[in-house]
């Protein structure tokens, strides 16, 4: 063999400038200690008040610098990825292994089957071999409106898969491409084809569409195909059949498109769910579809998507392979994990969504500490690793293999798989435990990761220029707010449960890896010392209580250099990863708003499920919003609209603070000696900055007229709280 072809298929490159970022840490650390210092040396021996709010915002401060220490660690010695482009198919263009591809989807109103079966033909379009494709939609909401759509889709992937070859299409998903793509003026046959293949698919659209209003597949359809006959049996979506349907076979010699070239496979599979039998949510449709892949066509790499992350890059197949086939260090990567990123972002990302600053900077640290967690869409698994091989050094990939041929036909295959899928199967097995995903967490694929981390498999973060997956974000406060607050009562219950990486990791991953963890494990935990910050400093204001120094004192310039180069730095981070100072600020707001609703909500049903009086839930978070919605969120005007708990603690917390900056000016205003402004100088600019972050909120409780606005319930309660607290406060 030439020496050429013992090249490496990628590159790791550190990221630029970590020495000036570890001496910026360590600054800031010093500033740390001096506040500690301070606090310590200048214990009020005052009222009880005075007291407790002391010792409070000190267990705070220490809180808030024990997570920086987290998130330093993440930060400490990030790498980036590169693969080199074309080394891959110098050398395995014809031993590329195959890929399962599984789509998951749980709700046909809140994830439309338009939406679903976009994401199906973007994966099936992937430039990569399509004999070697198989593509695996799980419906746990056992739809045959989303079986119809995929019917729809399966047909239209005959002509939609060479029109992507032929006119280069990027991205390869229907809707986004007709979105943004203007037709040709180059060649009249050209033209032709493309407005042919839109027509095709906005006909399609329109039909999957209006069967999803009216709740009914077309008579003549359900005719046509045995499969719909499985609905008969059907009593509802939490107590069915398995329903198996092979609806292209790519071993059959017929499965070709307009131009004879051979389809993927495409498989639905509706699990069985019975009321007695717990399903496990995504882990559990999860798991069921590795099984029933590995009958049919039993790929060594399993890529997985949510069913709204479509393919945005036809190459995204071939770049995880540059990892996984790399002959010095490809045989010990248990998944290739790509970002989460979205492409309804508004201009200046309203609600925070994009993670801006944990994507591109959080994560590639991760990735240097041993790698990242596994986020549950947008990764390639080796098949192994999921399935609990543990890792040696002895081990090697084998891509030249000739993955198992299947003699039976496609409608033995369909009966012999669906025990597979049944709700008994798993039942005295390792499965949701030592293999596949796991089960017991709303954040199965974080615990899923961190076993393949401490069976030996290392993992790797790409994020490249063009992103593989986009998907929807959330449009609306109240859907943001709800998203986040699953994810961090997951990561917490993991970190209260066996899985706690400290402990489940000991001896078995690095401890850094271990604390890489710890971060996004303790989101929920941020909530106590977020809403003490947010509400005692405004009160004791009230109160004419001082918890700062004075601003003539020396030791005013610890808080100042803390608060000021953190945020400074904070900023700068973020403009650095693409964002603008609008962004950066939309991001602090969401910081708070998460901070004193989700991650308190979060907590507090986390404690409750310790003491046995809550179980767990899945939410899924609604991925369609009305015109005037969508609008607003265009527009970047925040959407409230509807009544919620949380509103109220953020209107109340508002107008808190609002009521505290003008208490605290109208004392500087009424002290002509300004004794005032030194005293209280810096909790009057710490409720300022609240105010300022607050501001979407007093137009929504006060001068909006859209439907949008704050509920008028909300607003009045808010205000009874507010007052209520700034009257018990100052008496």
């Amino acid at each position: 063999m030439e020496k050429n072809d013992y090249l490496p298929l990628f590159e790791t490159k550190p990221v630029r400038g970590r020495i000036l970022f570890r001496l910026f840490a360590a600054s800031i650390l010093v500033g740390i200690c001096f506040i500690c210092v301070y606090r310590i040396r200048f214990f009020p021996v005052g009222g009880k008040v005075e007291k407790w709010s002391w010792i409070g915002l000190f267990l705070s401060e220490l809180w808030f610098s024990f997570y920086w220490f987290l998130t330093i660690v993440c930060r400490w010695n990030s790498v980036y990825r590169f693969p080199y482009k074309n080394r891959l198919s110098q050398r395995f263009e014809k031993e590329l292994p195959g890929i399962d591809i599984f789509v998951c989807t749980a709700d046909p109103l809140i994830e439309p089957p338009s939406m679903v079966i976009n994401t199906v033909l973007s994966v099936m379009a992937y430039d990569y071999p399509p004999e070697k494709l198989s593509i695996y939609l799980s419906d746990d909401g056992g739809s045959d409106l989303t079986f119809y759509a995929m019917l729809e889709a399966a047909t239209f992937s005959k002509k939609w898969l060479p029109f992507c070859k032929e006119f280069k299409v990027e991205p390869r998903a229907p809707e986004a491409y007709f979105r943004t793509a203007f037709e040709p003026d180059d060649d009249p046959v050209k033209v032709k084809e493309w407005l042919s293949v839109k027509k095709l698919y906005e006909e399609m659209k329109m039909r999957i569409e209006s069967a999803t209003k009216l709740n009914r597949t077309p008579e003549d359809i359900c005719k046509q195909h045995k499969g719909f006959r499985e609905w008969d049996f059907v009593s509802s979506k939490r107590d069915h059949q398995t329903i198996h349907q092979i609806l292209i076979d790519g071993r059959n010699a017929d499965a070709i498109d307009v131009k004879g070239k051979t389809l993927p496979t495409l498989v639905y599979l509706a699990r069985e769910k019975r009321p007695r039998y717990h399903h496990n949510f995504k882990a559990g449709a999860m798991n069921a579809l590795i099984r029933v892949s590995s009958r049919i066509s039993n790929a060594p790499i399993i890529l997985n998507v949510d069913c709204d992350m479509y393919s945005n890059n036809s190459k995204a197949i071939k770049d995880a392979m540059y990892f996984f086939m790399d002959e010095e260090k490809g045989h010990e990567i248990g998944f290739v994990q790509n970002p989460q990123s979205f492409h309804n972002l508004s201009k200046n990302d309203l609600y925070g969504s994009s993670l801006r600053v944990i994507v591109e900077v959080e994560l590639p640290g991760f990735d240097a500490n041993g790698g990242p967690c596994y986020i549950g869409t947008g990764c390639f698994h080796r098949r192994e690793s999921l399935c609990g091989k543990k890792y040696s050094k002895e081990f090697k990939g084998e891509w030249r293999r000739v993955n198992k041929k299947v003699e039976e036909s496609a409608s033995v295959l369909e009966e012999r798989c669906k025990v597979l899928a049944s709700c008994t199967y798993e039942q005295n097995t390792d499965w949701g435990n030592e293999m596949g995903l796991k089960y017991g967490c709303a954040l199965e694929d974080i615990i899923t990761g961190l076993a393949i981390h401490c069976r030996g498999w290392r993992s790797i973060y790409f994020n490249p220029i063009r992103k593989a997956f986009l998907g929807v974000a959330p449009t609306t406060l109240l859907q943001y707010l709800i998203q986040h607050k699953r994810w961090a009562e997951g990561g917490l219950q993991i970190f209260l449960s066996k899985y706690f990486p400290l402990i489940y990791g000991h001896k078995r991953i690095p401890l850094k890896l271990q604390l890489s963890y710890c971060p996004y494990l303790l989101w929920a935990v941020n909530c106590l010392a977020t809403l003490f910050y947010a509400t005692v400093p405004s009160l004791c204001l009230l109160k004419d209580i001082p918890l700062f120094p004075k601003m003539s004192c020396p030791w005013v310039l610890s808080f100042a250099y803390v608060m000021i180069a953190n945020r400074a730095y904070s900023l700068g981070e973020f403009i650095w990863c693409g964002g603008t100072i609008q962004g950066w600020l939309n991001d602090q707001r969401m910081w708070i708003f998460k901070g004193t609703t989700s991650y308190f909500f979060a907590f507090l049903d986390t404690v409750m499920k310790l003491f046995g009086f809550s179980e767990t839930a899945f939410v899924i978070t609604e991925k369609v919003a009305d015109e005037q919605i969508s609008q607003r969120y265009e527009q970047e005007v925040m959407e409230f609209g509807t009544p919620s708990i949380m509103f109220t603690i953020l209107a109340t917390l508002a107008l808190l603070n609002l009521f505290s900056c003008i208490g605290g000016i109208k004392k500087v205003v009424d002290d002509v000696q300004t004794k005032a402004l030194d005293q209280f100088g810096l909790q009057i600019l710490l409720s300022s900055l609240l105010v300022f972050l607050n501001l979407p909120m007093y137009q929504g409780l006060f001068f909006r007229k859209d439907s949008g606005k704050m509920p008028p319930s909300v607003t009045y309660l808010s205000i009874i709280y507010a007052l209520l607290t700034c009257t018990a406060a100052m008496y």
